[in-house]
């Protein structure tokens, strides 16, 4: 008999879990090793030891860029990348010269992800090149503030601005806004800002593997702990970091709890069985069907957070965000004429 207010839990035993044979051999692969070499963060230091969390954010940096690097990269002697200035922040803007289809006027406003600590600077620009040659499109990419320097609202507030630079020259229509992991979160409340201040919303919005619950509430949470290869576990010291003293569960720090009846665009929500995340994208999917959003819910098999970094699984899921937002394109593109075939007459 349970005591009252105690949470009921399932016990099971120690077991090992193998990379299923439903995926190719190189996700097989990817899980095997990660299981032979762990992937490993660092502790989390105190939240008001400011030194401690910088030594954190370049640790997180090191293993973003080891992601990266372990992904196959594609060289692009087309590639241009500009720096804007924000005031405040800088926001990187990539085009593809070589590639007609990029001169159409779609616009990626690429959110990066790193935990909400991590992902500025180099990896950023590096991020939004790699964004210009998956989805064929101009990618704006804003190097937003991270604490321990800048906690909420400074983050959101430089995403506010990126957004509000990219609609002075282009129309929302021709706007798409993709946020991975952290940048997930900020690609969210970013819909919920620019909806509470009257902005035109974008034509779609890819949430990818979305931190979307700091409160972390979800189940997958508790069940795909250590099955996740690449997160492994919570991250409520970073998250209360990123909150700077603010309520977790608020909206615009936790999307999943916003109001959507203002306004939300088009949405496609990734995840995979593995992913820690993936509560995240099955409550959000559940909570924008309610409000009658047109969304769409993509989970990979056995994909941990972030992919498998090169594989065939990760191939597939940036053709189908590449798909997703090529449709949300297309509705406003100017329609082609076909030509008019003329029949002479003597």
């Amino acid at each position: 008999m349970l005591k009252p207010g105690t949470i009921p839990s399932l016990r099971i035993p120690e077991r090992s879990i193998p990379a299923p044979r439903s995926i190719s051999p190189e996700a097989q692969a990817v899980l095997g090793r990660a299981a032979e070499i762990p992937f490993t963060w660092p502790p989390y230091p105190p939240l008001d030891d400011q030194g401690g969390w910088l030594n954190y954010a370049a640790a997180a940096n090191a293993n973003m860029k080891a992601m990266l690097d372990a992904q196959p990269a594609t060289a692009n002697s087309g590639l241009e990348i500009q720096t804007l200035n924000l005031g405040q922040t800088w926001c990187y803007r990539g085009i593809d010269h070589s590639n007609a289809d990029a001169q159409t006027g779609d616009v990626l406003l690429e959110i990066h992800g790193g935990g909400l600590i991590g992902g500025g600077g180099e990896l950023c620009r590096a991020m939004a090149a790699r964004a210009v040659a998956s989805m064929g499109a101009t990618v704006y990419s804003p190097d937003y503030r991270m604490p321990p320097l800048h906690p909420y609202p400074v983050p959101l507030d430089d995403c506010m601005a990126a957004y509000r630079a990219v609609l002075s020259h282009s129309a929302a229509e021709r706007i798409v806004v993709h946020g991975s992991s952290a940048g997930g979160n900020l690609a969210a409340a970013l819909m919920l800002r620019a909806a509470a201040e009257g902005l035109p919303l974008p034509a779609g919005l890819i949430l990818e593997t979305p931190q979307l619950d700091l409160t972390e509430s979800g189940d997958s949470f508790q069940t795909n702990m250590f099955i996740d290869v690449v997160l492994q576990r919570g991250m409520g010291p970073l998250n209360q970091l990123y909150a700077n003293g603010r309520d977790l569960a608020e909206p615009y720090l936790s999307p999943l709890f916003g109001d959507f009846s203002r306004g939300w665009p088009p949405t496609l929500i990734t995840a995979g069985t593995r992913d820690l995340f993936l509560s995240n994208a099955v409550r959000m999917h559940h909570r924008l069907r309610e409000a009658g959003v047109p969304v769409e819910l993509l989970v990979y098999e056995a994909m941990p957070h972030g992919g498998f970094f090169g594989t065939p699984e990760d191939r597939a899921l940036a053709r189908d965000m590449r798909d997703f937002a090529q449709r949300c394109w297309s509705k406003s593109r100017p329609a082609v004429r076909e030509p008019q075939s003329h029949r002479s007459t003597s």
